[in-house]
């Protein structure tokens, strides 16, 4: 087998590959006198069809099967020859493919890209800090009691935060348009729930109270037809409804599973506001860490791992339809949409592989277990859950992943110049909505 190898744009390669006659020929008139024995044509009884015939017949699908064949194997010889490292399938164009003559192709391929990480000693970040205060805890209890809040009719005038019953019909030049009426439809004033305007002109009804409203949508509303339009909405009040908010006893305690009085339900509420600060502090040394790591090395990356990330966050995203997704049209999620974030998944991939490496970290499975145990202590039946990881292989690949990232993390912050950010805790958690949105 002679080999030559072509470097042309990033990382792509091209083998030429060239496969003495003897070989290919030699195989071909092997499978021509085995199909001799197994081939049934008319006229002729069972294994006794000529050869001649059988060539004639088959000579061309046995010749492309074996070049195929040999070309893959080949191919594979080539790549380890040249101590290449071939990302996906490549495209094999033959040149000469005569029988009698040296079996010539080109292959086609990427390959992985090979990077030398920038060092992390020379990375500056800055981590947020927070803990749990008092006054965070007493504004997380009054949430849960807004959360578990009931609604009183009230003969007064409306004042923010009450609930109002209302009948509407909007027109825009005197017509009425899609979506402007609603009966029996309940709206909370201070929500902005309605374009601006709406909620407000309705501060100081009552029950009974007929209002006009001369308003106008916002330029940037999302339906075409709306933007920047000048309507009237034509409002009847049902009723008014002030907010009554939980009363902190057993029963609402019972609700969040605490068994206990006044104080033990704000320990509990404490408890849980310290881990999900934890996880989000957690969260935000990992993002840090992995954007900087991205933003600090670029290089070349196979398109052919950009397209298979591209067609994995498709199918997540159309998984998100359910059962609707059998009839969505792909084509209403087209690869732009994902691009971006694909090259960053694949980039951090090969980074993250790289990083293993420079940082020599080695599978461990008593961290595994140690990581393991601290990943489900926050579940009612911790052991249920420990063995369920233990049970399928591929979820426990997860884990190990997680814990080989957060070892990553780990060495680039031991090894990075780093100073703390003194940080509220809602500071923290509005952070972490956003950076899952």
């Amino acid at each position: 087998m002679q080999v030559s190898v072509e470097s042309t744009d990033g990382l792509e390669r091209k083998l030429s590959i060239a496969v003495p006659a003897q070989q290919i020929d030699t195989e071909v008139t092997k499978r021509i006198a085995d199909a001799v024995k197994k081939v049934r044509i008319d006229g002729f009884r069972p294994g006794k069809v000529p050869r001649k015939v059988v060539k004639q017949r088959f000579g061309d699908s046995i010749r492309a099967e074996v070049l195929g064949e040999v070309a893959n194997q080949m191919f594979q010889q080539a790549v380890q020859q040249e101590e290449l490292n071939p990302v996906g399938q490549p495209s094999i164009e033959p040149k000469v493919n005569e029988e009698g003559q040296d079996f010539e192709f080109i292959a086609t391929f990427e390959i992985y890209p090979v990077v030398e990480l920038t060092d992390a000693k020379t990375f500056e970040l800055e981590l947020l800090t927070a803990s749990v205060a008092d006054d965070d805890v007493v504004e997380m209890i009054a949430k849960l009691r807004d959360q578990q809040a009931t609604w009183n009719e009230v003969e007064r005038a409306a004042v923010v935060n009450d609930k109002l019953n209302i009948d509407y019909a909007g027109t825009k030049d005197g017509e009425a348009f899609e979506g402007g009426t609603a009966e029996g439809s309940d709206l909370e004033l201070g929500s902005k729930r309605m374009i601006e305007g709406f909620e407000s002109g309705l501060e100081g009804a009552s029950a009974g109270d007929s209002i006009t409203l001369h308003l106008t949508f916002p330029d940037e509303y999302h339906a075409e037809e709306l933007k920047g339009a000048a309507v009237v909405f034509d409002v009847k009040v049902n009723s008014v409804s002030e907010k009554v908010l939980a009363e902190l006893d057993a029963e609402f305690f019972a609700k969040f599973d605490v068994e206990g009085d006044i104080d033990d339900f704000n320990e509990n509420v404490k408890e849980n506001m310290m881990r999900q600060l934890d996880a989000s502090l957690e969260s935000h040394r990992k993002q840090l860490v992995m954007d900087t790591l991205f933003d600090q090395n670029t290089f070349d990356l196979p398109l052919a791992m950009i397209d298979s990330e591209i067609a994995n966050l498709q199918q997540q995203s159309l998984a998100q339809f359910g059962a609707a997704a059998e009839n969505f049209d792909l084509s209403m999620l087209p690869r732009e949409l994902f691009e971006e974030q694909a090259k960053k998944r694949v980039a951090l991939g090969v980074i993250l592989n790289q990083a293993i490496v420079d940082f020599e970290i080695k599978p461990d499975r008593d961290a595994l277990m140690a990581f393991l145990d601290d990943l489900v202590k926050s579940y009612d039946d911790p052991e249920d859950v420990k063995q369920h990881y233990l049970s399928d292989q591929s979820r426990l690949q997860q884990v190990e992943m997680m814990l080989i990232e957060k070892r990553v993390v780990d060495a680039v912050l031991d090894a990075a110049t780093v100073t703390e950010k003194a940080s509220s805790y809602q500071d923290v958690m509005d952070a972490a909505q956003a950076n899952q949105g």
